[in-house]
């Protein structure tokens, strides 16, 4: 699994808009803190990977290949790390 992609904002309200724009784009939460959340893209495969899938495995498998295909789709699916820098003037 590749590291999440990194977008950081600089106040709340811009932090409240990006993760209501992420989960109106199908993203989830994994898990979130004070100041950051990560997110996962929720997918569990292309119609045309089920497809594929289903066509080589299917008689050796009994569809059982097509639930791996979904599982590591899901589990390998894009990451993002929403953060707060919040700019200190001292």
């Amino acid at each position: 699994m590749a590291a999440p992609r990194l977008r950081k904002v600089g106040t709340r309200k811009e932090f409240d808009n990006l993760l209501d724009d992420y989960h109106t784009q199908g993203f989830e939460i994994i898990n979130q803190g004070v100041n950051s959340v990560r997110l996962r893209k929720t997918t569990w495969g292309s119609i045309g990977g089920h497809a594929l899938w289903a066509l080589l495995t299917v008689w050796c498998t009994f569809g059982v290949g097509n639930l791996f295909y979904a599982v590591i789709a899901h589990f390998n699916a894009e990451q993002l790390l929403l953060k707060i820098e919040e700019s200190r003037s001292d």
